[in-house]
């Protein structure tokens, strides 16, 4: 913190970030907590700024800004002027994570990350890209490994979702990480709104001229990177996609997802043992006959799932859904929603393979 040269302060920011890969997790959470309790707020320079304070002065004021901000937040800022630091800080802040779990002290320094990556990764610095056959390996690589819902077996697999001319990957980076996707979205389009996602997955689908294509179905959002919890990027890659879609085919008329609905079969479970829930005492029943994993009618499922998108909400009153609570606050609404859509193990176990639609329209998006 106090090196008075560039060259030197860069060669500590660099021994910090090398020793750090070194650590084992016990090591990180002590570091962590070093860096917590030795890098806080001046407490005798903000009680200073504010006994000096003079109402009306805007001056004054900004001095207690200053003195009020910890000192670990100039410290992430010197370490992140190593070229390629902004990487390795994202990994740390994905570590910080794992540590508050473990002690709810670290709330204060886990804001600090957030408070610096909001400015650092904000909407101006992203690039979007399109994912075809001729991106890298490295980050063709990094999209199957990234994958989490809809899982991509291999390169054949990969070559379908972003080599068909019917098909589409548009991508988030950041110049500081030009090889690492922040979040990425795929892309179907067809000549209507889907009610299943094998119809989009599988092998042999029947590939449509994208000129003659009538709806785009945003099938997967993938956020790529734990150590950005938080910092929201689809809102706006949904968006500009959907701008971009629009500029090169403008016969597009729909834009719709096909979503998951990850909270659905946890959520009944848990309201079939609550009396105050919104289910009849016929309904729960049905659901406790449920546990042992078979499936529920396609009507029955049907309405559990608009009963949860519909009624259940967050403290804020936003959906407690947290794909519907995302869909819904980008200016989306609710359109669809399609019993035994999603029949792979990951579907049955969230939702009964229950997916839902969720409709962007253009004129009333903002």
């Amino acid at each position: 913190m106090n090196d008075q040269g560039e060259a030197s302060g860069l060669v500590t920011a660099q021994r910090i970030l090398d020793q750090y890969k070194t650590l084992s997790n016990n090591e990180k959470f002590e570091f962590h907590t070093a860096i917590f309790e030795e890098f806080a707020i001046d407490e005798d320079t903000l009680q200073k700024s504010i006994s000096d304070w003079v109402p009306g002065d805007a001056n004054s004021a900004r001095k207690i800004h200053f003195a009020a901000e910890p000192k670990s937040q100039e410290l992430i800022r010197k370490i992140n002027r190593v070229p390629g630091a902004t990487a390795d800080l994202v990994a740390m802040w994905a570590d910080l994570l794992k540590s508050a779990r473990q002690s709810k002290s670290f709330a204060g320094l886990d804001e600090d990350f957030k408070h610096l990556f909001s400015s650092w990764f904000n909407r101006g610095f992203l690039e979007m890209r399109l994912i075809n056959w001729s991106t890298p390996a490295e980050v063709l690589e990094k999209i199957i490994a990234y994958e989490a819902v809809h899982e991509i077996n291999g390169w054949d697999d990969l070559r379908q979702r972003v080599g068909d001319p019917d098909r589409r990957l548009f991508a988030f980076f950041h110049p500081s990480m030009p090889a690492e996707p922040l979040i990425f979205v795929q892309v179907a389009l067809t000549d209507s709104i889907p009610t299943s996602i094998k119809s989009i997955l599988r092998p042999d689908h029947e590939q449509i001229d994208p000129h003659e294509a009538k709806t785009a179905v945003f099938y997967l959002i993938s956020d790529c990177q734990k150590g950005l919890r938080g910092i929201s990027f689809g809102k706006f890659l949904i968006r500009q996609v959907v701008v971009e879609l629009q500029r090169q085919l403008p016969g597009l008329e729909t834009f719709v997802t096909l979503s998951s609905i990850p909270m659905l079969r946890k959520w009944a479970e848990d309201a079939a043992q609550d009396e105050d829930s919104l289910m009849t005492e016929e309904e729960s029943k049905i659901v406790s006959d449920l546990l042992n994993d078979t499936r529920p009618s396609t009507e029955f499922a049907k309405v559990l799932a608009a009963r949860y998108l519909t009624k259940m909400k967050r403290s804020s009153g936003h959906a407690f859904d947290p794909v519907a609570h995302f869909h819904l606050g980008n200016g989306a609404s609710l359109h669809a929603i399609h019993p035994e859509a999603d029949l792979s193990d990951q579907g049955l176990q969230n939702s009964w393979g229950v997916l839902a639609n969720y409709l962007y329209d253009g004129r009333r998006i903002e």
